[in-house]
């Protein structure tokens, strides 16, 4: 059943489109935001898959710009915001609110392990000060932290925190997120755990965030529309395609690694270009041959 919630749906953590010269490839912005309208997927910008902690605030002002303007009727813009220094992320969000975000969405600082009230203090000056709603984002990978679900309980009464976007991959907890605010009309819950796209959608969550789905878009469409419609055999199908995908360009990788194989895998497509965001490097030319040669594979069994 489809959730009434504001916040919903498919939502793919999209990756930043780069120019050989390291600026934000617009032509690339558009075609990908084409795509996923077609396919009715919102984006996240400026995620973890959008190598968030390397993009700096030109060139995340010039993303977010494009894609807002590349916005279709059927989308949501959410953006994410990484960093250390809290008055610079306020000030982030103000600025993604004026050019038209619709959601900022914010992992923890991360320099310093906080306390659960430092991660309160954190995101209610954050919601305080933003124009437009705040999502808590929990990913341990690259925090070290979790936000425990006693904090995530008493943020989610702040009038201007709308969801959590949660990617720990911790199943007790996910069941538990997902029992505790599956009934609660103003506030979003969001899987991402794209392993765990289907099930949890089955559960009662609201959405997922899967990082394949910017290269199988049209699955997700077709994965979530098999759930809506309840037709759970179909919807099965497309949870393992999608969880092939993810095989091609994860397996073996470190996060940085991955993200380098998953535009390998776009620029096949002919969505966007493969260059990635110093430190981070794009793919050796065997890399990229045995990435061709796997996604050629897995195209022809389609």
């Amino acid at each position: 059943m489809e959730t009434t919630k504001k916040y919903k749906g498919v939502v793919v953590p999209m990756i930043t489109p780069l120019t050989k010269e390291l600026k934000i490839d617009v032509a690339a912005v558009n075609k990908i935001m084409a795509v996923f309208a077609e396919n009715n997927i919102s984006p996240l910008l400026l995620g973890t898959t959008g190598e968030a902690a390397f993009v700096g605030q030109a060139e995340s002002m010039a993303f977010v710009d494009a894609a807002v303007k590349a916005k279709q009727n059927n989308q949501v813009i959410y953006a994410g915001l990484s960093g250390n220094n809290v008055a610079g992320l306020i000030e982030r969000a103000k600025c993604y609110a004026g050019l038209g975000v619709d959601v900022v969405v914010s992992n923890l600082p991360s320099y310093y392990v906080l306390t659960p009230s430092e991660m309160e203090k954190y995101y209610t000056m954050l919601a305080d000060a933003s124009p437009c709603p705040v999502m808590m984002y929990n990913i341990k990978a690259t925090t070290q932290m979790s936000i425990p679900p006693e904090t995530v309980e008493k943020l989610s009464k702040h009038p201007n925190i709308v969801g959590l976007k949660d990617s720990d991959r911790d199943i007790q907890r996910l069941e538990s997120y997902i029992h505790t605010y599956k009934d609660r009309p103003d506030f979003s819950f969001f899987c991402g755990w794209a392993a765990m796209g289907l099930s949890s959608l089955r559960m009662g969550a609201d959405g997922i965030v899967p990082s394949s789905g910017n290269v199988v878009p049209e699955m997700y469409r077709e994965l979530y529309n098999a759930f809506l419609k309840n037709d759970i055999p179909a919807a099965e199908h497309w949870q393992r395609k999608t969880d092939e995908a993810a095989v091609i360009y994860q397996q073996g990788k470190t996060l940085g690694q991955s993200l380098a194989a998953l535009k390998a895998m776009m620029k096949i497509r002919g969505l966007c270009q493969h260059y990635m965001m110093p430190p981070l490097m794009e793919l050796s030319e065997e890399e990229t041959t045995e990435i061709s040669i796997n996604y050629g594979k897995y195209v022809a069994l389609d």
